[in-house]
């Protein structure tokens, strides 16, 4: 037990530790919040809340991918934002193809669950955000996870935002606005994880 101990102080106190521990952190939290969206996104036939929770998923397997690489070459974590922002737009386009089922299977949410499950979302991922804020400037590697956990904020309040347009109209179209919204933020971010990626590329075969 006591070697566990040391073994856990010596990579806490890595440049790299505080790191891991965030992002083990934001991971688990991700997938909870992933299972109650879900859940409760099936339960209320909500398109926002699918969208937002499907989103936790994507972030939760893009914070996987940070740990993985945190202690790997430079190279490596630039070439993980890729990836990353590869599964970001995988998850948006999904988004947006249950958004295209929904307009011609019209349910009405239910939107006292989505704005219960969406509070508590917004909760866990202002959290979130805070913890990776003061690391979102090191490289593309935490940056991506930071861009994620924004993401998810802005996404909560607009599952927030769809359930009161819910609850005022008492029609579907305010949640399926707000899942495609949703799903052009994702897009919008892997582009530019994309993008700051092949900077990093670029800038590491010109200085080997």
């Amino acid at each position: 037990m006591s070697g566990a101990c040391c073994e856990l102080e010596k990579d806490l106190a890595s440049p790299h530790g505080p790191k891991r521990k965030i992002l083990w952190i934001v991971l688990v939290l991700n997938l909870i919040m992933f299972f109650v969206e879900g859940i409760a996104g099936w339960l209320a036939q909500s398109n926002a809340l699918m969208a937002d929770a499907l989103d936790m998923l994507g972030d939760a397997a893009i914070y996987g991918f940070s740990l993985f690489v945190i202690q790997l070459a430079p190279i490596w974590r630039t070439r993980s934002g890729i990836l990353k922002a590869t599964i970001m737009s995988l998850f948006a386009f999904s988004i947006l193809g249950s958004a295209i089922y929904r307009v011609s299977h019209q349910v009405v949410p239910v939107a006292s669950a989505m704005g219960i499950a969406g509070s508590l979302a917004l909760l866990t991922n202002l959290f979130c955000a805070y913890l990776l804020l003061r690391f979102k400037d090191d490289d593309v590697n935490m940056r991506s996870a930071w861009l994620c956990s924004r993401n998810d904020v802005l996404a909560n309040l607009g599952v927030l935002a769809a359930a009161g347009g819910v609850a005022w109209t008492n029609s579907h179209w305010p949640d399926l606005a707000v899942g495609v919204i949703i799903a052009v933020l994702i897009l919008q971010s892997s582009f530019g994880i994309f993008k700051d990626a092949r900077l990093e590329l670029k800038n590491n075969q010109a200085h080997p």
